[in-house]
C-alpha cells in the first residue's frame, strides 16, 4: 500500500524575522493544509530549506510536524544527506518519532556512482526500517538515478517503495515504470508534469504549488484517478502560468514570496537564498490573482 495517494505538499519552513524557525506559524500552516485537502505533509525537503537547517532544527521540525498532524494524514520526513551516516541517523530518528515515510534525495556534491547509490540507499533503508521514497532531482544534486538502479533498489530492498521523480524527463520516467513493472509508487516532483506522470501510473505529486493552492493540486490528481481525465488536464493547464511563476527563481524563493503576498507571513529565507526580484514578484502576484487566489 502506498504511503499516500494524491497531492503531498513539499511544505515550506516558516521563519521569524531573526531567521529562527517559526513553529507557531508552522502549526497554522499545517492546519490550513489539512483543511485544504492536502493528502500528505512532506517536511524538511528542498522547499523546506533543509540545506540550511541544523541537524537539531531539522529533527525538531520533523518531530513537531508529526506530533501536530497526529496521524490525520501521512507525514513524510526529508532525511536525505550526502553523508550516508548522517542520513541513517536522521532516518532512524524520524522513524522513532513516528514518521510514515522518509524522502531520500540523491547524495549531492559527492556524485556517487550507481553502485555507490545502491549501497547508500540500501544501507539507509535497512537501518531505518520505514517506507522510503527515493528523490531523483539531478538538476539540484548533480547526481541521478538510472532506471536500472531504481528497479534494482525497489526489487531488492524491502523498505524502498517509491520515487519522487523530478528529472523532468518523461522518457526517463517511462523507462523507470517499465523496468519496475509498475511496482513502484511514482510521485511527480514537478508541478507542471502531474498529469503526464499520472498517465504512466503515478500515485500523485509532491508539490510546491500545494503550499498556496492545496485544494486545486489535490483535485488535479483526484480527478485523474476518478477517470475524469479531461477535467484534470484542464486544471493542470490552467495552473501552468502560476507554476511557471513559482519557478521563475530557484525554489523556494518564489513560493515563500507568494505566501507572503497572500498574507500568510511565513517570513524570510536563509542565505544563500535571497528575496525575490521585484520584477518577478510582480508577475507572480498577477498570476496568483489570475488563478483566483487572494492577495493580502
Amino acid at each position: 500500500m502506498a504511503i499516500f495517494t494524491g497531492a503531498g505538499v513539499a511544505i515550506i519552513t516558516p521563519m521569524k524575522d531573526n531567521f529562527e524557525v517559526n513553529y507557531d506559524k508552522l502549526e497554522e500552516i499545517l492546519e490550513d493544509q489539512i483543511a485544504g485537502g492536502t493528502d500528505c505533509i512532506v517536511i524538511c525537503g528542498t522547499t523546506g530549506e533543509s540545506a540550511t537547517l541544523s541537524e537539531e532544527e531539522h529533527m525538531k521540525t520533523i518531530k513537531f510536524t508529526i506530533d501536530k498532524v497526529n496521524h490525520r494524514i501521512p507525514v513524510i520526513a526529508g532525511t536525505g544527506s550526502n553523508c550516508t551516516a548522517t542520513a541513517i541517523q536522521m532516518s532512524k530518528d524520524a522513524a522513532a518519532a513516528g514518521t510514515d515515510g522518509i524522502l531520500l534525495v540523491t547524495p549531492y556534491y559527492n556524485k556517487a556512482t550507481q553502485n555507490g547509490l545502491i549501497q547508500h540507499y540500501t544501507t539507509i533503508a535497512n537501518e531505518a526500517k520505514v517506507p522510503a521514497v527515493l528523490y531523483n532531482v539531478p538538476s539540484r544534486t548533480g547526481c541521478g538515478l538510472t532506471p536500472d538502479t531504481i528497479a534494482y533498489l525497489v526489487k531488492n530492498v524491502e523498505y524502498i517503495v517509491g520515487i519522487k521523480e523530478a528529472s523532468g524527463n518523461i522518457s526517463h520516467v517511462a523507462e523507470v515504470m517499465q523496468r519496475c513493472d509498475g511496482n513502484i509508487d511514482l510521485y511527480s516532483g514537478n508541478d507542471d508534469q502531474i498529469v503526464p506522470l499520472l498517465s504512466l501510473g503515478g500515485k500523485g505529486v509532491i508539490s510546491v504549488l500545494s503550499n498556496i493552492a492545496p485544494r486545486e493540486t489535490h483535485d488535479i490528481v483526484d480527478l485523474f484517478l476518478q477517470g475524469k481525465i479531461e477535467e484534470s488536464r484542464k486544471l493542470q493547464l490552467r495552473a501552468l502560468p502560476l507554476i511557471n511563476a513559482l519557478f521563475s527563481e530557484v525554489n523556494p524563493i518564489p513560493v515563500k514570496a507568494a505566501m507572503n503576498l497572500m498574507g500568510m507571513e511565513v517570513g524570510p529565507l536563509r542565505l544563500p537564498l535571497t528575496e525575490m526580484e521585484e520584477a518577478h514578484k510582480a508577475v507572480l502576484a498577477e498570476e496568483i490573482k489570475k488563478f483566483g487566489l487572494k492577495l493580502a
